[in-house]
């Protein structure tokens, strides 16, 4: 049954959604992901993106980093790899091209996140697909954002948890020898130090853990390319002519190749399972499409430069052989492939790299469980203790149990998860659109920091709270103001 609702999803069905709606967000928004790629760069140089409200509030930057740290996982190292094995080479063009499609959908999803986030009892968001649905939507469809909550807690705070805890524990012996009950033991001492703290305190750690890990990660790559430039444009034609099936050989052909490109670049940028606005929404900007743009930028991290670090790694190596690539998968094989370039370092650099992608994760896939489980009880801290205290287990527990039908049935729940938050973004995408008009206005009429002003937006469910008295919004509105007073004057 697993199996066949595995290939039923994945398949059929969410590669024709994904596709579909990726293509209609892209073009609709007249190519919004490279139309704002340049302004992706200026909000990340500007002051806005480190901004936060004294009550607790995470910046954009912080938020940025703490998606980053969840579509960083893995699927940037083991799941490539596995794409490559069963796909070819090919699937590593599917997956490029499902993440410049993502950046479109990333930037939908966590602007409306924006939009609709709810301002708590303590003074600070929260956010995410099952808000936008609730107030976006309205009671009617009041049954779909309870399912995505549900679907949520079960694949990322706990089947996505004990995955991670598994793939470290288990790289780690292959690298190092040792038991995976003592990595499962560490692992779970130090979540459970941090995840006690709460976002706040896993934002802290993510804004440390996330730039050491993706640098570091892309530092070893810029190695390989250069002891292997002159190979790369012939692994670049390789990469195109397997997307495309002539290279019949190649792994499965044309259908894996997009197979394996589509489900492991959804698994590894997250772009349409709704995930990233969990955090989107936590941060503190002065117009929604602020994030919108930040969180398109981290697709782009993730798939166009991290996971193709990966494939260059194993593409450019000795032991890439299509008759016998089989024999190894996942991260073995990316262990293999850099050992292959720099010696035998290279498989601890390799576990250590999983080992923070890892890390990063299950402190990002703790934060979706606990905004989940928010959605039906309000800072309740007894109901996350306990869910911390479970976290902490799974960590344990994951790292030394066969999860081979824990791994088929989070893939299920995945796709379920990722079906309801599409759905929900196609029957609110004229709102998003409206938001990023909104926001695009204010730029033509040379207002460099746009505000979100709800009064506009008087007709949707906003919170009042969140944006009525968000100080970030006077402070960029007394900018604008005294900007349109020079502009003026002169």
């Amino acid at each position: 049954m697993l199996e066949f609702l595995n290939d039923l999803l994945w398949g059929k069905v969410l590669i024709g959604v994904l596709i579909t709606l990726g293509l209609w967000f892209t073009i609709a928004s007249r190519f919004v992901q490279f139309r704002f790629f340049g302004q992706m760069f200026k909000i990340l140089s500007g002051k806005q993106l480190f901004r936060h409200e004294q009550q607790g509030h995470l910046s954009s930057f912080q938020a940025l980093l703490l998606s980053v740290a969840g579509r960083v996982g893995g699927g940037n190292i083991a799941g490539v790899a596995v794409a490559i094995t069963l796909g070819g080479p090919g699937a590593i063009f599917w997956m490029w091209v499902i993440g410049l499609m993502g950046m479109a959908t990333s930037y939908f999803e966590c602007t409306l996140a924006q939009t609709f986030k709810n301002a708590e009892p303590d003074g600070t968001y929260r956010g995410g697909p099952a808000y936008y649905i609730r107030r976006g939507l309205g009671k009617k469809w009041q049954w779909l954002a309870a399912l995505y909550s549900v679907l949520l807690l079960v694949t990322f705070g706990f089947g996505f948890t004990a995955m991670q805890s598994y793939s470290v524990a288990t790289s780690f012996e292959d690298a190092f020898g040792i038991p995976t009950y003592y990595t499962g033991i560490a692992l779970a001492l130090i979540v459970g130090l941090i995840i006690f703290g709460g976002v706040k305190r896993i934002a802290k750690v993510s804004e440390v853990l996330v730039p050491v890990m993706a640098l570091g990660y892309l530092g070893i790559t810029l190695v390989v390319l250069g002891l292997n430039i002159e190979r790369i444009p012939d692994v670049i034609v390789l990469i195109v002519k397997s997307a495309f099936g002539l290279n019949p050989a190649i792994g499965g052909g044309i259908g894996a190749a997009i197979l394996m490109g589509v489900k492991r670049g959804l698994f590894s940028n997250e772009a349409g399972l709704g995930s990233a606005p969990n955090v989107a929404a936590v941060a503190y900007v002065p117009h929604p499409a602020n994030q919108g743009i930040v969180q398109a930028f981290s697709v782009f991290i993730d798939t166009l430069i991290l996971c193709s670090c990966t494939a260059f790694i194993i593409l450019l190596s000795g032991i890439y052989d299509p008759a016998t690539i089989a024999s190894q998968g996942g991260v073995a094989l990316t262990q293999s492939a850099l050992a292959d370039h720099v010696g035998e370092w290279g498989r601890m650099f390799v576990s250590i790299a999983l080992l923070l992608f890892g890390f990063s994760t299950i402190l990002y896939n703790y934060y979706l469980g606990e905004n989940s489980l928010n959605f039906f009880s309000e800072e309740n801290q007894n109901l996350f203790n306990a869910f911390r205290v479970m976290i902490i287990c799974l960590c344990c527990w994951g790292a030394i149990m066969d999860l081979g039908t824990v791994f088929a049935f989070a893939d299920i729940t995945m796709g379920f998860l990722a079906l309801a938050n599409l759905l929900a973004l196609a029957l609110l995408f004229k709102t998003g659109l409206r938001v990023m008009r909104d926001y695009e206005q204010q730029r033509k009429e040379g207002i460099e920091t746009p505000v979100f002003d709800a009064s506009k937006f008087s007709d949707l469910n906003i919170d009042p709270a969140v944006w009525d008295q968000q100080p970030a919004q006077q402070d960029a509105t007394d900018l604008s103001a005294a900007n349109n007073t020079v502009k003026a004057t002169s």
